[in-house]
């Protein structure tokens, strides 16, 4: 929530299990609503960011973190939903 500056919050969550031959995660899907000007000039930087952010996660590496979908809106009221996408590995 720090990345989108605590002005978004967390619509749906989802959490599925995740592994390859060499490693085991947890893949995260989330929906987050940015409402307001100042709060979807937040999440269009939260966007920009999220790609490269380090996460710093205790037993966790963040694999693969991105936007996969977006719904901007101006009308009534400004709005921005960001559905993201994060591939967390157990680190040993």
């Amino acid at each position: 929530m720090a990345l989108g500056e605590h002005q978004g919050q967390v619509l749906t969550h989802t959490e599925k299990a995740w592994a390859s031959i060499t490693f085991a995660g947890t893949r995260h899907s989330l929906s987050i609503l940015f409402a307001g000007e100042n709060a979807v000039e937040a999440g269009e930087r939260f966007i920009a960011a999220l790609p490269d952010h380090e996460f710093m996660l205790a037993g966790q590496l963040v694999a693969d973190a991105g936007v996969s979908e977006v719904d901007h809106r101006i009308m009534p009221d400004p709005r921005l939903v960001v559905q993201c996408e994060l591939l967390l590995l157990e680190d040993a």
